[in-house]
């Protein structure tokens, strides 16, 4: 039967001080807020109806459905809207967090389950002529952003979707590592 194998730092670098862990919370902008707002009560009235009427259990995908585009309004709205022009607290909040870590030198590997969101924050990142690496479940050539980011200094982030990780990814050069919707 197949099986995974993991190395864990504890078992390859026993030099290195224990993780810590820390969570941020943001506030999210205002137009961000009512945008949540109006899809949240839209959800929960449709929910509830399809509930009424069909039951909890033909109604699971519906709230599901629900969950997911509430995570994304909080990620940032354009997830949503793509007119969306307004800025997002989250968002606001990462890009201060990565300003920060690149002014002490660091590197830092950005995760996210949306690959829309990588490509905002790598819209972003272009406009400001900030340098990094990405990889997604798309990326066909794995070993050279992760050659990249391993070995080029002036790239101190690295934009991965979950789905793109997996056998044989050793971003050891990063300091930080951010789950930008966990």
């Amino acid at each position: 039967f197949p099986f995974i194998l993991r190395r864990t730092k504890e078992d390859v670098a026993k030099e290195l001080p224990p993780k810590v862990e820390s969570v941020t919370y943001s506030p999210m902008s205002e137009e961000q807020q009512k945008m949540y707002d109006k899809w949240r009560n839209s959800y929960r009235d449709s929910i509830m109806e399809e509930i009424e009427s069909k039951g909890l259990n033909k109604s699971k995908f519906r709230v599901l459905e629900g969950l997911t585009k509430l995570r994304q309004i909080s990620c940032h709205p354009q997830l949503v809207d793509n007119k969306y022009i307004d800025t997002s607290g989250k968002f606001d909040a990462l890009m201060e967090m990565v300003e920060e870590i690149a002014s002490e030198n660091h590197k830092v590997l950005i995760f996210s389950q949306f690959v829309q969101m990588l490509k905002i924050i790598r819209s972003q990142f272009d406009t400001d002529t900030i340098p990094y690496s990405y990889l997604d479940g798309s990326t066909k050539d794995r070993e050279a952003p992760v050659r990249e980011f391993q070995e080029d200094e002036n790239v101190k982030i690295f934009l991965i979707s979950f789905k793109a990780d997996g056998t044989g990814l050793n971003l050891t050069a990063a300091v930080y590592v951010i789950h930008y919707d966990p």
